[in-house]
């Protein structure tokens, strides 16, 4: 069955153990789209989902397809003409803030490839995990990226990254040594893309990408008054950049 492109109305989870025990969770709208076949929206409901090259990647390319092919082939492998499926934040009305973006990569048979997991932080900068999970969706990758200001660049995710269905369910844990780790996860449930239900999860999440970042500084700020250290942030190297270009 071809698969389109659909909405998941999700709760994020952010739990921390130490050493200050914090938790919180928000709901938000994610878009599962085809990267070869984005959505088409109507001209007056444009505002509320863009997919820009600028926003995901290099931000260099003429297409997120064409970056992210470039950066498999980086890395040594193919895409072939497989299906790309991207979960991400839309731009809505100007704005637009991915954490965490996911793209499940297929041969031209459909059967997975490759998932690459891209993280942005709220600094600007952003790297792509290239991981090759197990038939669960399981993986694990060295910290590149200085996300939250209070953890340092070091230890390693794993992350349960499965193709979401009917659900989305996935999860990241930063595990560091002498320390519990940092849980982040994502669930939801799949709504069909329609112009009914894009007004309807607008309305319920007007301008998620801009909540979400208001929401991530908002806990940051608790955090530090609670005590907790901020870690110094080094330069960042993206993945995308020729060595020594910084």
């Amino acid at each position: 069955m071809r698969r389109t492109s659909a909405l998941y109305e999700a709760t994020v989870h952010h739990v921390r153990s130490a050493p200050v025990r914090y938790a919180f969770a928000h709901r938000t709208l994610y878009w599962f789209i085809d990267l070869d076949h984005p959505p088409r929206l109507p001209r007056p409901l444009r505002p509320l989902a863009g997919f820009h090259p600028a926003d995901h990647g290099s931000g260099r390319a003429a297409t997120i397809r064409a970056d992210l092919d470039s950066y498999l082939r980086d890395q040594g492998v193919e895409a072939a003409g497989g299906r790309v499926f991207m979960l991400a934040h839309a731009r809505v009305f100007g704005h637009v803030f991915n954490p965490l973006t996911v793209y499940w990569c297929h041969d031209p048979h459909g059967a997975p490839r490759a998932v690459v997991a891209e993280v942005h932080n709220t600094y600007g900068d952003r790297h792509r995990y290239l991981l090759h999970p197990d038939e669960r969706g399981r993986a694990r990758a060295d910290k590149a990226l200085y996300v939250s200001p209070f953890n340092d660049v070091d230890g390693h995710y794993r992350l349960s990254l499965p193709e979401p269905g009917e659900r989305l369910d996935l999860t990241v844990a930063l595990h560091r040594e002498g320390h519990p780790p940092f849980t982040a996860s994502v669930r939801g449930l799949r709504r069909p893309l329609t112009r009914a239900t894009l007004l309807w999860l607008n309305l319920r999440y007007p301008l998620a990408p801009l909540v979400d970042a208001a929401r991530i500084r908002f806990h940051g700020i608790r955090l530090y008054l609670r005590g907790l250290p901020v870690r110094d942030r080094p330069v960042h190297r993206s993945d995308h950049e020729p060595r020594g270009a910084r």
